[in-house]
């Protein structure tokens, strides 16, 4: 059976993807898209109840590319009313009236996310298998979210359906960076305009030496689970699109620009 990848472009204002250090009252987010979920929002594009086994989905290969890794944005929230009391629970009485909540509701509560950030995401599987994603992603049955349901994604989602693995998809692709972001880049790296960036990936590999905790295996709301899966850590070279000014450094690295940091110290 033909394999083919998948290519999705995950971008927007707010991203927040859960890991193991979420709690009730801190909601953390990894530095990068989970593969549980991009699975999710692509079990969401095909319509699938939480309850249905995930299937094929757990079988896909994933790997991700850091195009713009963003800014970590930290949201401090409480929960009361106009009158800073708390909210009455969702749940009703024999007598019709709402049930009364405890002190719990009034703790403040944080949530992270990343600002600004791009990601490459590649999905490798069998081509029907992938056909079926791709179609679903072009018309999902429920809204799409990077990683929470406040954090929709902008558009273009999906880029490309190639052959190849998923690391061959991520190598070839060129940089999402938009132009607003490149400029940012270029201010970080006291205007560089280098050929080409170099971009940090993870990618599905049984040789990797991460592990991370976040391989789906239930979406049932009673009993979610997550699997720890082998991931390996790629440096990519993609070409930049910066246009190269003579005047300008063409790396971003300080001893190609001379700078010495020790020669600030008088050494």
């Amino acid at each position: 059976m033909t394999s083919v990848t998948l290519l999705l472009r995950l971008a927007g204002p707010l991203q927040a993807w859960g890991n193991e250090r979420a709690a009730l009252h801190t909601r953390h987010t990894s530095a990068h898209p989970t593969k549980s979920g991009v699975i999710g929002m692509l079990a969401a594009a095909l319509g699938r109840p939480r309850e249905e086994p995930l299937g094929v989905l757990a079988e896909l290969s994933f790997g991700v590319r850091c195009d713009v890794p963003g800014t970590l944005l930290e949201d401090y929230q409480i929960a009361s009313d106009f009158r800073g009391r708390m909210l009455p629970s969702s749940e009703f009485l024999g007598s019709g009236a709402q049930k009364p909540t405890n002190d719990r509701a009034m703790q403040p509560s944080r949530r992270h996310y990343l600002q600004d950030a791009a990601f490459l995401a590649a999905i490798h599987g069998p081509e029907t298998v992938i056909a079926q994603i791709a179609a679903a992603v072009r018309a999902p049955v429920y809204l799409l979210a990077l990683g929470r349901r406040s954090c929709p994604p902008t558009m273009p989602l999906l880029l490309d359906t190639l052959p190849g693995t998923v690391e061959e998809a991520l190598a070839g692709h060129p940089w999402i960076a938009t132009e607003q972001a490149r400029k940012v880049w270029q201010r970080r790296h006291l205007g560089a305009a280098p050929p080409e960036v170099e971009l940090s990936a993870y990618v599905d590999d049984p040789h990797g030496q991460l592990t991370y905790r976040d391989q789906p295996v239930s979406f049932h709301p009673e009993r979610r689970q997550h699997a720890h899966r082998p991931v390996a850590h790629r440096l990519i070279r993609v070409p930049s699109g910066f246009e190269a000014k003579p005047d300008a450094p063409t790396s971003a690295s300080a001893t190609d620009q001379g700078h010495d940091p020790l020669a600030l110290l008088g050494w």
